[in-house]
């Protein structure tokens, strides 16, 4: 008995070490053999998050080379969806977008994996900075000479956003008319991504800037915590939140996507064409983990744990214990 055991045993080892010649699997990879580089394409808000996220990674994995790219989400999206340029990961400031926008030909599934909310930023060169607070902002907004600036909507979930908060605004204040006296008006600027409006922030060439708080953290800006039925930051408040719509540029040209407000949520994903796959994945695992958690924190970036995926079954097998 003890013979035709070990010939069983044998038979089985001997036709899987065929079959991974055959196939060229050769197991997991380990640290030491992930190498090359892996692109990075991510919402702006995330380029000081992820890079702390990265500096950890590579204490692990120090052969990998990770290159970050930040822009608005969409035109992350799209660099990949209509450039065509190849990218590893993509990380979104909005989930919504990636289905609309990625599936099924570029992903078919995503992590929600961070959230943040809405806030006014402004500096003490800021004009009525020393009045402005939750209850008068868009009052002082209006006054002549004010400039303030939000990033475009078409490009930059932010963008969006702030026209949601504005809309908002109007109906918890009672305002009537109220966004539509905000948008356009002279002293509103625009740039292509929020993070663009910072450097104008800090010049004095703007008195305020709608930016996520982790933004404002991240760059030590003073900022109105605004109240958490417009802020959307809260699950409390989504009903409400989804009186707020805004439509943006489509996958085609002249087609529309109709958004509705909403709190907060940031996804990841991996371009199904991006040729190595396993080390993508490592790098999305390494996000997820303890480690990767506590590096995102650590820059004021607020984490969702465990994160939520749209189809479980569809993940990498080394996602699927970080998301419920």
């Amino acid at each position: 008995m003890k013979a035709g055991w070990k010939s069983k045993v044998m038979f089985v080892l001997m036709f899987f070490l065929m079959t991974a010649c055959l196939t060229g699997w050769s197991g997991p990879a380990r640290a030491d053999e992930m190498s090359g580089s892996l692109p990075v394409f991510i919402a702006g808000s995330l380029t000081v998050p992820f890079k702390a996220v990265a500096k950890e990674y590579n204490e692990q994995y120090p052969k990998v080379e990770v290159l970050i790219e930040g822009a608005g989400s969409a035109t992350t999206i799209r660099k990949v969806t209509e450039l065509k340029r190849e990218c590893g990961v993509i990380g979104s400031a909005d989930y919504k977008i990636v289905p609309k926008l990625m599936f099924p030909d570029y992903a078919d599934w995503y992590i929600i994996f961070a959230s943040n909310q809405m806030v006014l930023c402004y500096t003490d060169k800021s004009k009525f900075a020393d009045q402005v607070n939750a209850d008068n902002w868009y009052e002082l907004l209006q006054k002549d000479g004010v400039t303030y600036g939000r990033s475009d909507p078409d490009q930059d979930p932010c963008g969006y956003r702030t026209l949601m908060v504005w809309q908002l605004a109007e109906k918890h204040y009672g305002v009537d008319g109220l966004s539509g006296k905000l948008f356009g008006a002279r002293g509103d600027t625009m740039r292509a991504k929020s993070v663009d409006l910072i450097a104008l922030l800090q010049s004095g060439d703007l008195d305020y800037a709608f930016e996520y708080d982790s933004v404002a953290k991240q760059h030590g800006l003073k900022y109105v915590q605004l109240p958490e039925q417009i802020n959307l930051s809260s699950t409390k408040h989504e009903q409400f939140y989804a009186q707020a719509k805004v439509s943006i540029k489509g996958k085609k040209p002249g087609e529309t996507l109709d958004l509705v407000g909403e709190p907060i949520l940031y996804a990841v994903t991996i371009p199904k064409n991006f040729p190595d796959q396993a080390k993508a994945v490592s790098f999305v695992e390494f996000l997820l983990s303890d480690k990767g958690v506590k590096a995102l924190e650590s820059t004021g970036q607020s984490a969702t744990r465990p994160g939520m995926a749209n189809d479980i079954s569809k993940l990498p097998e080394a996602l699927k214990k970080y998301v419920k």
